[in-house]
């Protein structure tokens, strides 16, 4: 069984994880024990694209935040900037249940990572897997307008321990 060691920051905007976005997905990351990333999100109407069916290119944002997020666990001042994506989708996903998602370093070097990830159906099974590659970089590379004070720990409306994460 995984266990929750550490939450990841969150910011207030981004689509992905931002608590002040009115239609992001609100996800909430967290690593474990076995140097994984855990993202809980509950996908919303604003998500889909077939009715009440979470929207391919959505299942992809978080799968990318995922397994982009990995290379924190270890290096937490560094940032994954996606150099290539590549997704295998085997399955529907809902909308208005909270569903998981999982990120992993596979390879890495000094200027690059690799990594997989999966969403997985509120049943446990693998609906969407995802391979990527990373360049690393620092934040002030990334974005000269980065405010720290929007990047932080916030309370939780993603309770991990509702949720079995293996």
């Amino acid at each position: 069984m995984k266990k929750i060691v550490n939450k990841q920051s969150n910011a207030k905007h981004c689509f992905v994880c931002g608590v002040d976005n009115a239609i992001g997905l609100h996800a909430s990351f967290f690593e474990t024990d076995r140097n994984e990333v855990v993202a809980l999100f509950t996908p919303t109407s604003n998500h889909q694209g077939y009715p009440v069916r979470l929207h391919g290119g959505v299942a992809a944002s978080i799968l990318d935040e995922a397994i982009g997020r990995a290379i924190q666990i270890d290096a937490p001042d560094t940032w994954g900037v996606t150099a290539q994506l590549s997704l295998s989708y085997k399955k529907p996903l809902p909308c208005d249940t909270q569903l998981r998602a999982v990120g992993r370093i596979t390879k890495q070097n000094r200027l690059l990572y690799e990594g997989t990830g999966e969403i997985y159906t509120p049943d446990g099974e693998v609906a969407i897997s995802a391979k990527a590659k990373y360049v690393k970089m620092s934040i002030k590379n990334i974005s000269e307008d980065f405010i720290h004070d929007d990047w932080q720990v916030y309370p939780d409306i993603n309770d991990p321990t509702q949720v079995d994460i293996d």
